[in-house]
């Protein structure tokens, strides 16, 4: 009897599937996409009907032939790669390339890889949705068509190896915004003034400055905040008035795609093409020892809050039996999806709740472990009561002014016993207090600040925003992000995001010739449009039509009208050697400053840009030609130099005749499990050192400063980094985010 073909599209669910199913099925695996668009040419027909030229991707045509030879012996086949619009397409392009050797083709899936689950879809088949295909065909031809028709535009107008995409692009845009506005940002001077007060034979409590003249605070000058000193130092303080009163706060619902990003980055540093990765692990099946190969979290490509009520019940079961009937709410909580969600299928969650971390913590590498964790205390969380406070607030007042003390006492933890490390933060408590009660001022504290420009953009604060402008979708936050930087429009300082030279010049360009593409609420139409495509509400070759209608005309009219900056870009900085203009150039290592007087003039420099984006030519480096080795490629001596970007590298003496390079390395072993790179010396388009894993793009782990083969002894990362500051001096320091640990570094 044949057996019945399951097609999934990673190696690893092939094993957890066939853990559950046993001998009755034959389980293959695609491994990701099998057909795509040439990579060489456009691949779209443009006369209208924009027919796609599809072609087995490289690499893959071993996998085609066992998948045809599977389903030729199979009574029925199953295609199940992941429930989205990514994995129907999958799917579609399998059914096209078997469908001569078997007919008989159904579509499943399932949101977790359970037996349950696996085996419900199995009972449930499906037709392949032509709809959910035809709105991932159209975002492929877009994509396609805004990359292959810019590209071009770009690599003429400023440099060869440029790309422009439909969405990075936005995000792009958001990015250099962002920097503008900092460098246009005026500071603004204000004073924060504070008081020790203590009513009678009681201890003192802080008091803030609220309001003066029952307007709100503002004390603009040192001469201001004098006056207003002198004037208090003779007043009397009194109570106002005292409110207290019982407050709730209710949990989060549980992990969407973009939420789980966003807590990963704050609250451990991964980046979301970390994030997903390790997701996706947990998602296909870890080994669990004497459990087997099992998966743990739920899809997580959503942006749905809904889960199940089996889920509901498991979560009941372990609050009840773990923590007890206090921390379990009144009610069973539900949390309802934002309007634009697709909702298909549910929130981010463990697939068994009843699988705590710790109890498998052993069987998990670091970084997987760390996410089941927050992933199943955020679900947990989600279940569970709400904490309860006792806040207190005291209004104080002195001659014109008004001032405020809050306190804040929890009462009950309710899901913070575990979302939040089995507290809140800690209580703040004022003595008792009545209206019209005498206060004696103890001290007074008065503090000249500035007001602060708006931050850069961090990985989890960018998906927040895309997210909110409806730009992009679950699955492409981590991919938009890693194009931005792999094509190094930006980069990555102190994890906040800085757009490079390369990145402002090409936004610039894009902007002013290309501003619909450019623009965020397009872009969000766009994707509202894809939706209408995927729900078959729209025809997929008239959204194309739509698109290329404004589309082309405005590329003809920018390959006209776009200058060229490939010669340079002018500016007010004056050569030291010649007295010529400076231009800005871009090569292969970045931005720099070259004479336009060239060829004959060939200074260069390298410079940065200040707070107010005023270019600063920086000092050229000294030389460094230290010998450390012979040359492995012709026997000559290696040195060691400095890089136009500042970090050191060993180089073959007898360049440009030998050109053998090699990074500086620290001989520390990177940190990541597995990995087997070590940690060398790069430096930033900005000059900035870092150390990073000579795997990359393989592995992204980075740190700023020097690393230190030593673990951590508070959270065991695998290396310690050194560290000068003014308060600490020279010290080591954990440089996982949510860890803590310093210590005094020994003289040597």
């Amino acid at each position: 009897m044949s057996k019945d073909l399951i097609i999934v599209e990673s190696p690893a669910k092939v094993k957890t599937i066939k853990k559950f199913l046993g001998k009755d099925y034959l389980v293959e695996a695609s491994v990701g996409h099998i057909r795509d668009l040439p990579k060489k040419t456009l691949g779209v027909s443009e006369d209208g009907d924009f027919e796609p030229e599809y072609e087995i991707i490289y690499g893959k045509k071993k996998v085609v032939n066992q998948l045809q030879q599977s389903a030729k012996k199979s009574e029925r086949v199953f295609l199940a790669p992941d429930p989205d619009r990514e994995g129907e397409a999958i799917a579609w392009h399998i059914a096209q390339l078997i469908k001569k050797q078997n007919t008989n083709i159904k579509r499943i899936q399932f949101n977790e890889i359970t037996s349950r689950a696996v085996k419900e879809a199995l009972d449930h088949p499906r037709d392949l949705n032509e709809n959910l295909f035809n709105s991932q065909q159209a975002r492929r031809i877009l994509d396609r068509l805004v990359g292959y028709k810019i590209s071009p535009l770009l690599w003429n107008k400023v440099k060869r190896g440029l790309s422009a995409g439909r969405v990075q692009s936005v995000a792009l845009r958001m990015i250099v915004e962002r920097e503008r506005e900092r460098q246009a940002f005026i500071p603004e001077e204000y004073w924060v003034f504070k008081a020790m007060l203590a009513p009678d034979k009681a201890e003192a409590f802080e008091s803030h400055l609220w309001k003066v003249d029952n307007k709100k605070a503002r004390v603009g000058s040192e001469k201001e905040a004098m006056a207003l000193d002198a004037v208090l130092q003779k007043s009397r303080f009194k109570v106002e008035a005292v409110e207290e009163k019982e407050r709730k706060r209710d949990p989060k619902p549980p992990f969407i795609t973009s939420t789980l990003q966003q807590e990963a980055s704050n609250r451990m540093g991964f980046t979301a093409k970390r994030t997903m990765s390790v997701a996706q692990r947990l998602y296909e099946g870890v080994d669990l020892g004497d459990r087997g190969t099992t998966a743990l979290i739920t899809y997580m490509r959503t942006d749905s809050v809904r889960v199940s009520k089996d889920s509901q019940k498991a979560a009941k079961k372990w609050i009840l039996s773990s923590l007890g009937k206090d921390y379990y709410p009144a009610k069973t909580r539900f949390f309802k999806s934002k309007g634009s969600a697709q909702d298909a299928h549910e929130a981010v969650r463990p697939v068994d709740p009843g699988i705590t971390p710790e109890e498998i913590r052993s069987y998990l590498p670091r970084d997987e472990y760390m996410l089941y964790k927050l992933v199943w205390e955020r679900f947990m969380a989600s279940q569970m009561a709400p904490a309860r406070f006792w806040d207190t607030t005291v209004t104080v007042s002195a001659a014109n002014t008004l001032w405020r003390s809050k306190g804040e006492r929890l009462i009950f933890d309710g899901f913070l016993k575990v979302y939040s490390g089995g507290s809140a933060k800690e209580d703040i408590f004022l003595p008792k207090l009545e209206p019209d009660q005498a206060l004696d001022l103890k001290s007074l504290s008065k503090e000249q600040k500035f007001t602060q420009p708006p931050a850069r953009y961090s990985e989890a604060s960018l998906v927040r925003k895309l997210e909110e402008l409806g730009i992009g979708r679950p699955s492409t936050y981590a991919a938009i992000i890693s194009t931005l930087l792999d094509r190094e429009y930006v980069s990555l300082e102190e994890k906040n995001f800085r757009p490079t030279e390369l990145g402002s010049e090409v936004c610039d360009l894009l902007v002013k010739h290309f501003p619909s593409l450019l623009d965020a609420g397009f872009t969000a139409q766009m994707e509202e449009d894809l939706d209408t495509v995927a729900e078959g509400r729209k025809d997929w070759v008239e959204l194309l039509k739509q698109f290329t209608g404004g589309f082309y005309p405005t590329l003809e009219k920018a390959k006209k009208e776009m200058a060229t900056v490939k010669a340079g870009k002018e500016t007010d900085i004056k050569c030291e050697k010649c007295g010529q203009i400076m231009l800005i150039r871009f090569g292969r290592n970045g931005a720099f400053l070259a004479c336009s007087a060239y060829p004959d003039c060939k200074s260069t420099a390298n410079f940065t840009r200040d707070d107010s984006g005023k270019i600063k030519v920086l000092e050229a480096e000294p030389v460094i030609r230290e010998k450390v080795g012979t040359c492995p490629d012709c026997q000559g001596d290696l040195v060691l130099k400095k890089a136009r970007t500042g970090s050191r590298f060993i180089a073959c003496d007898n360049y440009p005749q030998c050109k053998y390079t090699a990074p500086f390395s620290t001989d520390i072993p990177c940190p990541v499990e597995d990995c087997p790179g070590e940690m060398v010396e790069k430096g930033s388009r900005r000059g900035k050192v870092f150390y990073g894993c000579n795997q990359y793009p393989k592995c992204d782990y980075a740190v700023w400063n020097y690393p230190v083969q030593e673990e951590c002894p508070k959270c065991g990362h695998k290396i310690l980094v050194r560290k000068s500051t003014k308060t600490r001096g020279e010290h080591v320091a954990c440089p996982e985010k949510t860890c803590k640990f310093w210590d005094k570094l020994e003289e040597e």
